[in-house]
């Protein structure tokens, strides 16, 4: 509960903003590409750390990394409360990532230890993933309304209570665990290295709507991540103590579903952020009406979390669970590619969310059981961090790439002499047909690269499953 706690913070705060972005673009002056910055600067150096820091976990202890992120992200948070100004606002959204990374990258790690039989840890995951869509659902919703009722600021501000009840239960009920050791090796080379090429790589994409695809800048940067992410693999290849052990990447299913939700994410990063754009710029709905409007699906994702996913991860393997899950997704994103100016949100947008809820709701908790199996206790916390890496960057780097595609294709239009509405509905529908076509790779990825489980350790799930239902009061 402590640590689902912890987990709802930060997800509360990753949608949270989602709603408040036309009001911060309005006070702060934002462009709409320049925008996603005040998402990316958090996933940046979120992403760019969760590895480093589910490692730091293994060394240090994990209870000892939570609490220091939780603090750092509580300060973080007050900081982007109070900011007047982008550059303000964006730094302190880099650095509330940076706590975000150390909170959140033990968690599953903590979680998948303290469950170690197959059973109990998959509705273990299930309720992690249900906290999270939860906290999706509460975001949505409360940054709506605080914004409308008050002004964006306090939607950093509601961190703070949630923080501080957090610390003080971690304080009386985690145990505090002790880590490998410094000895170990934490390799701060390699973890400069991925940083940086993260950092460079979205920069890249994001600026390239001012600076051309093809223009010195983009490309010289784009290339200059490139080498970054080079040197990475070459770094963790012959250090002593590398950050990633590239052995961990010999599991066709660890790999394949990192690989998978990387894709997955970007659609869905790309829809929520666009979606809500959408809704205001176009439909003309306020900001408590975009967070209503959001409810459903990730009302759908939490429902399924919670025990349907894991009851039939248990039955029928995590593999068989995620394909139709990731149709649906696809169907969902391809479905509202064909919004319109004058469109519906009961017929144009709710469909398409109710389909990516359902997906979604299906293939988050198998992906991480998939990529949690067969990891030793001693490299949990890597594996979490993984997991959390491939979301968080792959949900960075599509939202970058989305959003500057979008805005490209709005200014090319409005300087065509198209409507303002008119040229942002198209732009937006690129945007989702191409998340479309991202989920037809993952697709692709689980068909070719994910393994089935062995035939016993399917029995043995079955077993459990019959023996304790996912749906019974002691799982719940």
């Amino acid at each position: 509960m402590v640590l689902c706690a912890g987990m709802l913070m930060i997800v509360l705060d990753a949608t949270i903003v989602n709603v408040a972005l036309p009001k911060i673009q309005t006070d702060l002056g934002f462009s709409q590409s320049s925008l996603a910055w005040v998402v990316n600067a958090y996933l940046i150096s979120f992403g760019g750390l969760l590895l480093l820091a589910g490692r730091l976990g293994d060394l240090l202890g994990r209870r000892d990394v939570f609490l220091t992120g939780l603090t750092l992200f509580t300060a973080a948070s007050l900081a982007c409360g109070v900011a007047d100004s982008q550059s303000v606002l964006v730094v302190a959204r880099f650095i509330q990532g940076i706590g975000g990374a150390l909170t959140s990258a033990v968690i599953l790690g903590m979680i998948v230890t303290m469950f170690p039989e197959r059973g109990e840890q998959a509705r273990a995951i299930g309720v992690y993933s249900f906290v999270a869509s939860a906290g999706g659902s509460i975001g949505l919703l409360a940054g709506g309304a605080i914004t409308q009722a008050i002004n964006w600021h306090w939607i950093f501000i509601v961190n703070l209570p949630i923080a501080l009840v957090t610390g003080v239960l971690s304080l009386r009920y985690l145990s505090r665990d002790r880590g490998l050791g410094f000895s170990k090796g934490a390799d701060l080379p390699g973890a400069t290295f991925i940083v940086a090429a993260v950092m460079m790589g979205v920069y890249a994409i994001v600026e390239a709507t001012n600076y051309g695809w093809g223009s010195a800048h983009t490309l010289g940067f784009g290339a200059g991540a490139v080498a970054l992410l080079v040197a990475f693999v070459v770094r963790e290849s012959r250090a002593a103590n590398p950050l990633v052990p590239l052995r961990i990447f010999r599991s066709r299913n660890l790999s394949g579903a990192n690989t998978i939700q990387a894709l997955m994410v970007a659609g869905i990063y790309g829809m929520f952020f666009l979606g809500a754009l959408y809704l205001q710029k176009v439909l003309g709905f306020d900001s408590l009406e975009v967070g209503l409007a959001f409810i459903p699906m990730t009302a759908i994702i939490g429902v399924l979390s919670l025990g349907f996913s894991a009851k039939l991860n248990m039955r029928f393997g995590a593999r068989a669970t995620l394909l139709p899950g990731l149709v649906a997704v696809g169907a969902g994103l391809l479905y509202i590619a064909q919004i319109s100016t004058d469109g519906n949100y009961w017929t144009e947008v709710l469909p398409a969310m109710v389909l990516i809820g359902i997906g979604a709701g299906l293939s988050f908790p198998s992906l991480m059981t998939l990529a949690m199996t067969g990891v030793e206790p001693q490299e949990a916390g890597l594996a979490s961090g993984l997991v959390n890496t491939t979301m968080q960057v792959g949900g960075a780097l599509g939202l970058a790439v989305l959003a500057t595609l979008s805005t490209s294709r709005t200014t090319n239009l409005v300087n065509s002499g198209d409507s303002v509405s008119s040229a942002l509905t198209s732009g937006y529908r690129l945007a989702f047909l191409i998340g479309a076509g991202l989920l037809v790779a993952a697709l692709g990825v689980a068909l070719a690269v994910l393994r089935s489980e062995p035939a016993g350790d399917e029995a043995a799930a079955i077993e459990a499953a019959e023996a304790d239902p996912a749906f019974s009061s002691e799982a719940l």
